[in-house]
């Protein structure tokens, strides 16, 4: 056996690459173990696309549900998975996430991140065996930034379309109260004083602090690793890996500086989002793709773990975390892209193609919309279509980034965004849309909307679908008619919250060569790691779920000592 190399430039134990979700609780469990560990993250900020997230986290059986009276084991989220995912059902991998996942939450705990549970969140397909109606997801409770000291420089701020002047806005009761403030005073107190702390907070910090979903995970997860003095490097893109004799003992930083890494380097980049090439690649109808990840995603986890012998998963249902999306363009000339997650569930809007007709249930999960968008497109055409609505939907519930009552519209159709017409015929004219086709759905929609019935589709018939629409629109809180002008449409193209095909690793998180061998002292988590849900999006937070799980599986099998 050859000796080593010794003229390293810096030490330590074990390298994380990246510092999403998956980067800072590998980073942490090692460090909690006593081992020596630098995150290094290519970009000037912290959090990755992590930090742009709705922040909600998949973890069955957790002790903050058990706390909360959820008491069952793993075997009906298995059986879930099982019915969701098919022949793509990788058991090792979900045995070894459904296994540690509560273990994991607890973890976190004692390392001192606080958690909600979402208790009324049910999985997206609840018709099928083992679905969970609730108790499966937690996310992390807000956090007052200023306990992060100077480091608060180094998180990622908020995503600019989906934030309010900067400020996230949390599911359940807090974005209940935004949706209903000009109809609950109680709600109207509620917004006012957020928006009040918020305005303090810009003029004091230049920055809000009430931070919320994914900001507050990586807030909470970077308060904790710095206790647990892990050594967090910005600017720090990770451009090579060095083996000796068939083991990863060193990576290369900003292509000159090597860092040794006695135990192991965790690969957790971002996926390959923003890697044209390899998009191209995987994705079907890429050319038409627009992505919801942070600009430094772009590959290099995969490329880092092909050139040490691993590969990309290539059999999954689909490469990528569907998210139906709009283009926005700011007032500044700037353009951005806002997620449809929660205005299509709502009662009065429906999404249509050219041909004016519907092509799915609205209400499904985001990935559907999109998987049956991409089915339903000709080859030909481009993947689009128009969620389309009347004038009391968007000033109850706004539609895409148009914002609710009393928020004003004009900029966005001045701008483009939001298309107007006084008729449905008039609207499917101004957006390219066959009038004869979109005046006779809506007709036909309106007709069954009126009873609280969806017969072409079935929206509303499942937990999750109900939890979408509006609790106080009966007899089905996902659906009402579009009849009051003017109307209004937004065109929608596919997007994606990130990517699934990443490399292929075992159950303990280690990145595999072609014959299934594990690479010692290489793993691999969060989205640079195959999802262990199989290309399908059983609930919501099936990203961050595994993506925190398999992290910690790394950093606790690297700080073990294990092959």
């Amino acid at each position: 056996m050859a000796e080593q190399p010794t003229d390293w430039d810096d030490d330590c134990d074990l390298l994380v690459a990246g510092s999403g979700a998956a980067g800072l609780t590998a980073a942490l469990a090692a460090a909690r173990q006593g081992l020596k560990v630098i995150l290094c993250e290519k970009a000037h900020v912290l959090g990755g696309t992590t930090a742009w997230s709705g922040g909600w986290i998949w973890a069955p059986c957790n002790p903050v549900a058990r706390r909360h009276g959820f008491d069952e084991d793993t075997s009906g989220p298995r059986r879930y998975l099982e019915a969701v995912q098919g022949n793509t059902f990788n058991a090792e991998l979900v045995e070894a996430f459904l296994s540690t996942a509560p273990e994991m939450i607890g973890f976190l705990e004692d390392a001192g991140l606080t958690f909600e549970c979402g208790a009324g969140i049910p999985d997206t397909y609840g018709h099928l065996p083992g679905a969970g109606t609730g108790g499966r997801s937690v996310i992390a409770a807000p956090f007052d930034g200023r306990a992060l000291g100077p480091e608060i420089d180094r998180l990622r701020r908020p995503m600019r379309e989906t934030s309010f002047i900067g400020m996230t806005i949390q599911a359940g009761a807090d974005l209940r109260a935004f949706m209903t403030a000009t109809r609950s005073p109680r709600a109207a107190l509620h917004v006012a004083t957020r928006l009040g702390r918020h305005l303090w907070s810009l003029a004091r910090h230049r920055r809000g602090m009430d931070l919320r979903n994914g900001n507050a995970l990586v807030a909470r997860l970077m308060q904790a690793a710095l206790a647990a003095k892990v050594d967090l490097r910005t600017d720090a893109a990770i451009t090579a890996l060095e083996l000796h004799d068939g083991r990863i003992i060193s990576a290369t930083v900003n292509g000159s500086r090597r860092i040794r890494a006695a135990r192991g380097v965790v690969l957790a980049c971002g996926g390959y989002p923003h890697d044209p090439a390899r998009r191209d690649a995987t994705f079907p109808r890429a050319r038409d793709h627009r992505t919801l990840a942070v600009d430094s995603a772009a590959g290099d986890g995969l490329r880092l773990g092909e050139t040490a012998g691993g590969r990309q998963a290539t059999t999954l249902a689909a490469p990528g975390a569907w998210c139906p999306v709009s283009s926005v363009t700011w007032p500044d000339g700037t353009t951005g892209t806002f997620p449809h997650i929660i205005d299509r569930g709502k009662p009065g809007v429906i999404g249509v193609r050219r041909t004016g007709a519907r092509f799915c249930n609205e209400g499904l999960g985001y990935h559907d919309y999109v998987q049956a968008m991409i089915e339903a497109t000709p080859q030909d055409e481009p993947v689009q279509s128009w969620l389309v609505c009347d004038h009391r939907f968007i000033r109850r519930y706004g539609l895409g980034i148009v914002r609710p009552a009393p928020m004003p519209l004009s900029r966005w159709i001045t701008s483009g965004y939001l298309t107007r017409a006084a008729t449905i015929p008039e609207l499917a004219r101004a957006c390219g849309i066959d009038p004869e086709g979109l005046s006779q759905t809506v007709a036909t929609f309106n007709s069954g909307a009126a009873r609280g019935e969806d017969p072409e589709f079935g929206r509303g018939t499942t937990p999750y679908m109900r939890l979408q629409g509006d609790p106080t629109v009966t007899p089905n809180p996902c659906l009402a008619p579009i009849a009051t002008g003017p109307f209004y449409a937004v065109r929608v193209i596919p997007g994606s919250f990130g990517t699934f095909a990443g490399l292929q690793t075992d159950g303990a998180a280690r990145v595999v060569d072609k014959d299934a061998r594990p690479i010692p002292g290489l793993y691999a988590a969060g989205t640079d790691m195959a999802s262990v849900m199989g290309g399908h999006y059983p609930a919501g937070g099936i990203n961050l779920g595994p993506a925190l799980t398999f992290g910690y599986i790394a950093g606790r099998h690297a700080a073990r000592g294990a092959a």
